[in-house]
């Protein structure tokens, strides 16, 4: 079994790397993350605790000749302006932000292949000329390079989730995009059946709900917009960070436990939650939806897998040359 060198950039709570490791398994490799980092200490926290290591922190302050070689590289970077979009610098175009530090890893190190995942709103951003720079930087880099927006619905989670996924890849190869999975895994197989008490919404809320609305699901999760507007379907929409308490509500009458929230998004029960409520709402909506970034993995793997072992020759050698 090889050995499959990786990093988790922004890594939140792991999503990538427990896709990582369920891909590899499938495909009789190791998978062996040689660095990781995270600014927010309670993610820190969480990853430790599952992965048995603690994310550095500030990718700003991490010199890409320390990074660690690696054959693929994942990243779930938040989207910034660019303060000179437009001009089609590319690189120069990126400078001062926190896709700079993985388009500047990406040169250093020349990873075989990566895995970059946003909002699907960054097709959109500044009419494009966001995406498009961060392509042309990518293709600059010297890598066919490719990008799509999936919805974790489409990949056996029920959850509205839509996100862009950015492949990159050293050699021109045969990469496509995975099909849809489905279909996705029923609301039953995903809620709890009893639940603590203060996961249960106020009488005020719960009437507020049912005077609007009225499911047409025996089992759904209950979505309220910004402007009081009521849905419900026989899934979630998508998991937020910042989104309000009541924000979503199973069948109108309670809220999502941290463990409801981690399968939405594909973690395995196995996974540890340490932090409080809080925390926990806020890692699961920022995390990755496991099976969709799988699913796009293991469109990968054979391509990195069939040229790894001479990659790793290489490396011993390399080694060897540098200790004389």
């Amino acid at each position: 079994m090889e050995k499959l060198r990786f990093i988790d950039l922004f890594c939140g709570i792991g999503g990538f790397r427990v896709a990582m490791d369920q891909a590899c398994n499938e495909n009789d490799l190791i998978p062996q993350c040689v660095f990781s980092s995270d600014i927010d200490p309670h993610c820190q926290d969480s990853y430790e605790a599952n992965f048995g290591h603690r994310p550095t922190g500030d990718i700003t302050k991490v010199d890409p000749k320390t990074v660690p070689n690696h054959d693929i590289l994942f990243a779930g970077f938040p989207c910034q302006p660019f303060s000179i979009i437009g001009q089609m610098k590319g690189f120069d175009d990126t400078r001062g932000t926190l896709f700079f530090h993985i388009a500047n890893i990406i040169k250093e190190k020349r990873p075989k292949a990566f895995v970059l995942e946003n909002v699907k709103q960054l097709v959109g951003h500044n009419k494009g000329q966001t995406l498009k720079v961060i392509i042309k930087t990518l293709q600059d880099l010297g890598y066919y390079v490719q990008y799509t927006v999936l919805n974790a619905l489409d990949y056996g989670l029920p959850q509205k989730r839509e996100r862009v996924l950015i492949v990159g890849h050293r050699e021109p190869i045969m990469f496509s995009y995975p099909s849809p999975i489905r279909p996705f895994k029923p609301l039953s197989e995903i809620l709890e059946k009893k639940v603590d008490k203060k996961h249960i919404a106020s009488d005020y809320i719960k009437q507020k709900r049912k005077d609007k609305h009225k499911s047409a699901y025996k089992l759904s999760i209950w979505h309220e917009n910004k402007a009081g507007n009521i849905c419900s379907y026989p899934y979630s929409c998508a998991l937020r960070a910042g989104a309000s308490y009541n924000y979503l509500l199973v069948n109108g009458e309670r809220r999502l436990t941290p463990r409801e929230m981690f399968r939405l998004q594909g973690f395995p029960d196995t996974y540890k939650i340490i932090n409080n409520d809080t925390q926990a709402r806020k890692q699961a909506g920022n995390a990755v939806p496991v099976n969709m970034v799988k699913a796009v993995i293991l469109k990968l793997l054979p391509y990195v897998a069939t040229t790894l072992d001479m990659t790793n020759v290489l490396r011993e050698y390399e080694v060897e040359y540098n200790s004389k």
